[in-house]
């Protein structure tokens, strides 16, 4: 049995401990706000947080979330008011919006960690998430934004 938090409701699972957490989250959790984009980690649609820290779901297996909390979109604000998630809709950031939630995680993880980033270590620490409509000026400025507060 693996038990964890998810969004800081307890959970547990009886099942294939090498199960991917993004498909635990969508198929058992009904929490499809977590994307699969590429099942490899190189493009953050399925971005998370494990004990705080941005971790790609679609290769983190069930038995490596063991009595860790998940954190996901869903979890990041119940009423979509996580600065991070302000800024983006200031800034006008999606336009298809399938990898916006990876994003959206990477980027809250990342002013966790460091609440003024540079302009490089915004670049550097969203380069492995991709965005097929190339909205990177929209997502860097929307970070800038949540990290002065204005």
């Amino acid at each position: 049995m693996i038990n964890l938090t998810v969004n800081g409701q307890a959970h547990s699972w009886d099942g294939d401990p090498s199960l991917p957490l993004l498909w635990y989250l969508r198929d058992e959790a009904g929490l499809t706000g977590t994307k699969f984009g590429c099942g490899r980690a190189l493009c953050g649609a399925c971005t998370v947080h494990i004990e705080g820290q941005a971790a790609r779901s679609c290769i983190t297996a069930m038995s490596d979330v063991a009595n860790q909390k998940i954190t996901t979109i869903e979890g990041l604000d119940a009423n979509g008011d996580h600065p991070v998630q302000k800024a983006w809709r200031e800034a006008n950031v999606p336009q298809c919006g399938y990898c916006q939630s990876g994003q959206i995680m990477q980027a809250s993880a990342l002013l966790q960690q460091n609440p003024h980033p540079s302009h490089d270590e915004i670049r550097e620490t969203m380069s492995g998430n991709i965005c097929r409509c190339g909205c990177y000026q929209r997502i860097e400025s929307a970070i800038r934004l949540a990290a002065t507060g204005t």
